[in-house]
């Protein structure tokens, strides 16, 4: 199946705006998810997005590429504005087709997946006289993803958890409307070279580019940590380990040292196989300094990290950037709020149940530490401390051993949920790295 997919406006059309955030970077965001989702997870797909970056591309340009190209299928992901009172989703094909047409079958089959999981108000299945979905010669459909302007949908919309769900009921759709075969590669490991991980889309392109003008082929991908979007360049996925190495070799040999493999075990990356039961290494002033790096306000919560970690035995700095995955480094600019003292997001399913709270900051960490017991470990909880997780009898005791396990079980749909625990925990090792050669530095001054 070739999608053309198409994320509106970019460049110096912003699209709709409001709440502080621009359609453009939204739909950008969500397009890019779904890409990597298909190409990731699906096998026999091709993708071409009309933009890769905040670039401008004129309508007839868009339907002109994909006509062109011969795609399959034309999605177009908006979201929407009005005057601040509108909000929920709803989706377009176009005016002149029947609800009996092929183009109908295939929207209704996006809308039921897409409406399954926006916890959006549901606006229906419309129709309308726009270019995308008239001057393409394949099936269109423009979802439209929720109202900028509108409080309530843009508090979701801030959200990259939301994004992805998003992203994921777009792509359940395309699956049960081309009926898109998975990869199996559940018990394969695949070995992918990175090379080099920016918080610039310019940078990551650039990076593509001089990689392209040295004969290897490479792509663009995504992750978020913590609300921040980082674009990550794959330069190849192997199943051989060895084969791998030789690409990272030749990666390496052209200038690219922040070059490195990422193992993935049946869709689940494997950064230096990090289990969830282990040594605590940061200590809380490192893991406090972290966090107000990037908020000032943060209060300080290491030392629990710290002391409930190795009472568990569990890797409390890992932990830790779980916390500020979930919490947006303190800032809780989610559901839930500061004074639930909830930092790992238990019982938290949307604005209508921002899930369980707690007395202290203290208790707050215990709970989310015995909710990692639970998951990591068949082993009776220890009784020095009461036991204080709501939901520590709702898991399936050692389900998760890893960090990456958590993913689908912690977060819904979280396909990447312990990736991105993880690179955060990477950037706070980078930081402190950075910081002990800083120190170095002054002294040999």
């Amino acid at each position: 199946m070739k999608l053309y997919l198409d994320p509106g406006h970019g460049g110096s059309d912003p699209g709709g705006t409001g709440n502080g955030i621009y359609e453009k970077d939204i739909v950008l965001d969500i397009a890019l998810r779904i890409r990597n989702i298909l190409l990731n997870d699906y096998e026999n797909v091709e993708v071409q997005m009309s933009r890769t970056s905040d670039s401008s591309k004129s309508l007839d340009q868009r339907t002109d590429e994909a006509n062109s190209w011969g795609a399959d299928y034309y999605l177009s992901i908006h979201c929407n504005a009005f005057n601040g009172s509108a909000q929920g989703y709803e989706d377009y094909i176009h005016s002149s087709l029947s609800d009996s047409s092929q183009t109908a079958a295939y929207r209704d089959i996006l809308h039921a997946e897409i409406s399954r999981v926006n916890e959006l108000t549901n606006r229906g299945k419309k129709k309308a006289n726009f270019h995308v979905l008239r001057e393409t010669s394949m099936p269109a459909l423009l979802t439209e993803n929720g109202f900028i302007d509108n409080t309530h949908d843009a508090n979701l919309i801030k959200q990259s958890s939301w994004r992805e769900k998003v992203a994921q009921g777009h792509v359940n759709g395309l699956e049960k409307a081309f009926d898109l075969d998975r990869k199996e590669h559940d018990s394969e490991t695949i070995y992918k070279v990175i090379a080099g991980s920016f918080q610039s889309q310019e940078n990551a392109d650039e990076r593509v580019a001089y990689l392209d003008s040295q004969g290897i082929d490479s792509f663009v991908t995504t992750i978020t940590i913590s609300g921040e979007q980082w674009y990550r360049v794959q330069a190849g996925a192997f199943l051989n380990r060895e084969n791998a190495e030789r690409r990272l070799n030749e990666v390496k040999n052209i200038g690219i040292e922040d070059a490195f493999i990422v193992t993935e075990n049946g869709n689940q990356e494997d950064t230096a196989g990090y289990s969830i039961l282990g040594q605590t290494f940061l200590s809380p002033e490192l893991m406090n300094q972290y966090v107000k790096g990037i908020n000032p306000d943060a209060i300080e919560i290491g030392n629990y990290y710290l002391t409930f970690g190795n009472y568990y035995g569990i890797r409390g700095d890992i932990a830790f950037a779980q916390a500020m995955h979930e919490t947006d480094f303190l800032r809780f600019t989610g559901v839930v709020q500061p004074e639930q003292n909830n930092f790992c997001g238990l019982g938290a399913t949307g604005p209508d149940n921002p899930g369980a709270s707690f007395d202290t900051p203290e208790e707050g960490v215990l709970a989310h530490m015995q909710h990692l017991f639970a998951y990591a470990s068949t082993d009776s909880l220890p009784d020095k401390y009461p036991l204080v997780d709501p939901r520590f009898d709702m898991v399936t005791r050692g389900s998760a051993e890893s960090w990456v396990a958590l993913n689908g079980k912690w977060a819904v749909p979280g396909d990447n949920y312990g990736q991105n625990i993880l690179n955060i925990y990477e950037r706070m090792i980078q930081s402190t790295i950075q910081k002990l050669e800083e120190i170095l530095q002054a002294i040999q001054e």
